[in-house]
């Protein structure tokens, strides 16, 4: 016969599960020396969103960090996973699975290398183009259904190798460029998280800093 605490725990479970009706993720590597490379451009995102709405992002739970936040009037998980970029999906269908939302609700910031500096695009889903996160995301999801704010970090050089590349860091002029646009996530979140996908693809996308 269950007793009254475990009823109280159960209680506790459903309600955590309930809350929250979307994930916003962004990707990037755990360790302090990558804080600031091209590939932590999402890691930057959610830091720049949490100091700008108040919340925090410093729980560690489903392979991730994690904090919850109200935007848009939708109770969102904000995620940093800690699996490293080529792991980045175990920490999404963990948390997925747990509070059972769809891929549609599944926002995910990441860097882009086809994008210049200075620039971002919005999109409702597609393939991972190249980027591990994103394919490792896609991969443990079944789907690409997801959408997604890429945040551009330029085209790598004839002369670099792409890991060298996404693991450098840019100069301070164009740091804060990435700044500028990192700046729109807060503003572009709220659309995005109440349906308005294409006003905030109209809005955003063709924006340059």
């Amino acid at each position: 016969m269950a007793s009254i605490f475990d009823l109280f725990k159960q209680i506790e479970k459903k309600d955590e599960r309930g809350s929250i009706t979307h994930l916003v993720v962004g990707l990037g590597n755990p360790e302090a020396k990558y804080t600031y490379t091209r590939h932590n451009a999402g890691f930057l995102a959610i830091d720049y969103l949490c100091g700008k709405i108040g919340a925090k992002c410093d729980r560690l739970k489903f392979k991730a960090l994690v904090g919850e936040a109200t935007i848009g009037g939708c109770r969102v998980l904000l995620m940093k996973p800690q699996t490293y970029m080529n792991r980045s999906g175990e920490a999404v269908i963990e948390a997925s699975s747990f509070y059972k939302i769809p891929a549609e609700n599944i926002i995910v910031l990441s860097d882009d290398t086809s994008l210049d500096v200075g620039r971002l695009r919005i999109r409702k889903n597609g393939s991972a183009g190249g980027h591990n996160g994103l394919k490792n995301i896609i991969e443990h999801l079944g789907t690409d259904s997801f959408p997604r704010i890429k945040l551009g970090v330029g085209q790598k050089p004839p002369q670099y190798d792409m890991t060298d590349w996404v693991l450098g860091r840019m100069s301070e002029e164009n740091e804060n460029k990435q700044f500028e646009i990192i700046k729109l996530v807060p503003d572009i979140l709220p659309l995005m998280l109440t349906g308005e996908i294409e006003k905030a693809m109209c809005d955003f996308n063709g924006i340059v800093k």
